[in-house]
């Protein structure tokens, strides 16, 4: 166990930033990477420990979660009454950068929370510069007027008609709002959180 604790912790030191494609191709997340049912039939060289490692891994490379702050949000969806899984996805997708990509402001996730980070997001018509920072049911999501002017978010205002927002968002323009919780048809189906839930619970 410590020798795997090992490995994980060595993947877990720092947010990884070089390209994203070995990453995407290591989870099975590039489009043709295969669909859930062959991420599984790789997993089966691996051990269990493995499997639910991975699946960890996985889901902490898609939010650009280190983990200390994955393990809290666990730990805080452990102690609601509901499904854990369920709640877990729910903290991760209302995350801020999770949303201002989620909107269409931003092309990646990467590049939302860079748009956190340097202030160009206000929640509320206040800046919040916290990626982690969790929005609530109606908060109102928008972009300083300035940075409609960076290239990347022009892209992405332009192109409004081919992207499609999750239903428990709305958005017009550079406007957006949280319309509720998100639910269990709004998660990603490419995670199996329940191994997730097995690796913490071991």
């Amino acid at each position: 166990m410590a020798a795997g604790h090992a490995r994980d912790q060595g993947i877990n030191m720092a947010r990884y930033t070089g390209p994203d494609k070995k990453y995407k191709k290591r989870f099975a997340l590039l489009a043709d990477s295969g669909s859930t049912a062959n991420a599984r039939t790789r997993f089966r060289r691996k051990s269990v420990y493995g499997v639910r490692l991975e699946e960890k891994q996985k889901l902490k490379f898609i939010y650009g979660v280190l983990e200390k702050q994955f393990r809290r949000y666990y730990n805080e969806a452990r102690r609601e009454a509901a499904n854990t899984g369920l709640i877990l996805m729910r903290l991760l997708e209302m995350r801020l950068d999770n949303v201002v990509y989620r909107l269409g402001f931003a092309k990646t996730r990467r590049a939302a929370r860079q748009l956190v980070n340097h202030g160009h997001v206000l929640v509320n018509d206040k800046k919040v510069d916290i990626p982690s920072y969790n929005v609530k049911v109606d908060d109102v999501i928008t972009l300083k007027q300035k940075s409609l002017e960076i290239p990347d978010v022009k892209k992405m205002l332009n192109n409004e008609e081919d992207y499609t927002v999750p239903s428990w968002l709305a958005r017009k323009g550079p406007v957006g709002m949280v319309k509720s919780v998100p639910a269990e048809d709004d998660m990603r189906t490419d995670v199996d959180v329940q191994l997730i839930i097995e690796y913490y619970s071991r």
